[in-house]
């Protein structure tokens, strides 16, 4: 073999330097295939980022997979953002993974480091020649894993330059920002009164908590006096059939997308958070800026009016709106549930979940897993039922600690069932019972208020106050939410069931001046966002009502825009012209299945239910 001289040497190593360096970032979100990992968008606002979760409900998913080109053959590292979700509560990880690449996977397991925090993991060092290669993410457990990104790196120390983001710019007259139920009724209003009108939505599908996604059913009365045709929007979306955490088809999501999709004047923006608001200086909203949660690009929505229909307040809170967030004290409302100080006791989030009989009928397990929280007979529930009261996170902070609350959900739900299948006295009796769903979309009740030129109180429902610019009627109960003791839950650890404290109401129609904010003068508010203390979000919260809500305002925002005007405009001067609205309403005119579930008493006794024949007596 020929010996080398410095001259061959120094070339080799010019040769070295001047070969590119192959850094690439590629998040996972936008990988060419999900396999059966799914793409979580929910903490977007904390994070600033979706990322690929592994949620299998303890069977591994298929893998996540994508392509990617080197330039320069040589030894890349492969680093990936992850984090161990259960560390806050065990030295155990649930939801570990591997990297394959060209079809070996990398012996590196992923996701078991750290205090529950997101951090970069090493996943191995892969030499790699030039030309297009295979990535995939190789879930072990079915436990929820999650990959934010995967870099592949020839020099490890070199910054990756962000990549370019695609910039679409569009114009509409209305902005609608949040596809649940509010936010849908809101948009198909207003375009049905002639306004364009972009719905934006961060999730795939339209619904919020009533999708398939989370699966709480509607509730409350509509079609109530004093204007009994504000609810028939509403009756084309709602799903004909109720029940919590029941299966997918029960949710109706594509009925509620083909009444959005016929509408002309609405221009439907699935997979699109918005994270920015661009405003005059004075308030006033100019634009909102959306980022597709699968690619990065963004749409940059510009509006002469908008619609928090976020649940959050997101829109709000971005261009500077008065807001509130949990309980207001005594001496500053004066309501009878106030608490005596001021304090944070938010209602919480619901993961849900069902089990049932296998397919062929045969005994199916679970094992029992090390980070599982250990229930006995005494607090463990046994049922193939997780509702409502599953319902975690109360009195944290709903927004920034979003993914912690919706993990412990999660933690609590797999090991009640961990115990139920393997633990319980009456074990046998679920040994051919599987989990079915269990959702990883937490159905969250509570967090920002925005303040409008009113804010509904318990006084004013206890009062029966009937103001001059009332609208739909809230019905259901003063419904507050309380973590259940360790008397009570027989738990000593974080609660993840909850009680409920009712009051029993007349019906209470909310004045329209609660659905505009009272500092950003071009926000219309509809939804659990709007202007209530957090004792009147106990009955106006419910979806039926917020339905309702979304059909005003989208009747509203007509008026701004036959006037030029702002919404305070429509209280001040064309108030008249809102109630015509409301009086003759915007259905479609069809008749459409009854919605005869989930429906309470009032004190009103023309509006009593009879459960048992599902009909007003």
């Amino acid at each position: 073999m020929k010996k080398p001289t410095k001259w061959t040497l120094f070339a080799a190593a010019f040769a070295a330097l001047a070969a590119p360096a192959d850094n690439l970032h590629l998040e996972a979100e936008a990988f060419e295939t999900w396999g059966g990992w799914v793409n979580d968008t929910q903490f977007m606002d904390a994070d600033h980022s979706s990322y690929l979760l592994a949620h299998g409900l303890g069977k591994p998913v298929a893998n996540a997979k994508t392509t990617f080109e080197i330039a320069a053959p040589g030894p890349h590292t492969l680093l990936v953002r992850t984090k161990n979700w259960t560390a806050p509560w065990s030295k155990s990880a649930a939801g570990t993974f591997q990297i394959k690449v060209d079809g070996v996977v990398q012996p590196k397991v992923l996701g078991a480091e750290g205090q529950g925090e997101w951090l970069t993991e090493t996943a191995g060092v892969v030499p790699l020649a030039k030309g297009v290669h295979t990535l995939e993410l190789v879930d072990l457990t079915g436990f929820d894993g999650r990959c934010d990104w995967v870099e592949v790196k020839s020099d490890i120390a070199a910054p990756i330059p962000a990549a370019p983001v695609k910039v679409e710019k569009r114009a509409f007259d209305l902005v609608v920002v949040g596809g649940g139920i509010a936010g849908t009724t809101a948009a198909i209003s207003a375009a049905r009164l002639g306004l364009s009108v972009a719905l934006v939505q961060d999730r795939p599908v339209l619904g919020g908590n009533n999708s398939s996604e989370i699966r709480v059913h509607l509730g409350a009365w509509q079609n109530m006096p004093p204007y009994p045709r504000l609810g028939d929007v509403l009756a084309e979306i709602a799903p004909a059939r109720g029940g919590n955490a029941q299966p997918k088809a029960i949710y109706e999501d594509d009925r509620k997308l083909a009444v959005v999709k016929a509408e002309k004047n609405i221009s439907l923006f699935l997979n699109t958070r918005v994270d920015a608001v661009s405003t005059n200086g004075v308030g006033r909203i100019l634009s909102v800026s959306g980022r597709d949660t699968r690619t990065g690009n963004r749409t940059v929505f510009s509006g002469r009016w908008f619609v928090d229909a976020t649940g959050d307040g997101t829109v709000g809170y971005l261009a500077g709106a008065d807001w509130r967030e949990g309980r207001e004290a005594k001496s500053e409302t004066g309501e009878a549930w106030a608490p005596e100080k001021a304090d944070m006791l938010t209602m919480g989030a619901s993961v849900q979940w069902y089990a049932g009989t296998t397919k062929d009928g045969k005994p199916v397990a679970f094992p029992q897993q090390p980070w599982m929280i250990r229930l006995t007979d005494a607090n463990g529930h046994q049922g193939v039922h997780g509702d409502w009261d599953w319902e975690a996170g109360l009195g944290r902070e709903q927004i920034a600690e979003a993914e912690y609350i919706r993990d412990y959900g999660l933690l609590v739900a797999f090991s009640n069932w961990g115990y139920v299948k393997n633990l319980a006295s009456n074990r046998t009796e679920y040994a051919n019972k599987e989990l079915k769903w269990v959702a990883y979309n937490a159905g969250r009740r509570e967090s920002r208020r925005l303040m409008g030129d009113w804010i509904l109180s318990e006084n004013d429902i206890d009062a029966r106050t009937v103001f001059p610019d009332a609208t739909c009627a809230a019905t259901w109960t003063i419904d507050l939410h309380w973590p259940k003791s360790a008397k009570d839950s027989k738990f000593d650890g974080e609660p993840f069931r909850s009680d409920s404290l009712n009051k029993t109401i007349w019906p209470m129609a909310i004045p329209y001046r609660c659905y505009y904010s009272r500092n950003v003068p071009n926000l219309f508010m509809a939804g659990r966002d709007i202007s209530v203390t957090h004792i009147a979000l106990g009955t106006t919260r419910l979806m039926r009502t917020h339905g309702m809500m979304g059909e005003v305002v989208g009747m509203a925002a007509a008026i701004c825009a036959k006037h030029g005007c702002d919404p305070r405009a429509v209280y001040t001067d064309y108030l008249d012209e809102l109630k015509a609205l409301m009086t003759k309403g915007v259905g479609d005119g069809k008749k459409h299945p009854e919605q005869r579930y989930n429906i309470q008493d009032s004190l009103d006794p023309a509006f009593k239910w009879n459960k048992r024949n599902h009909q007003l007596r």
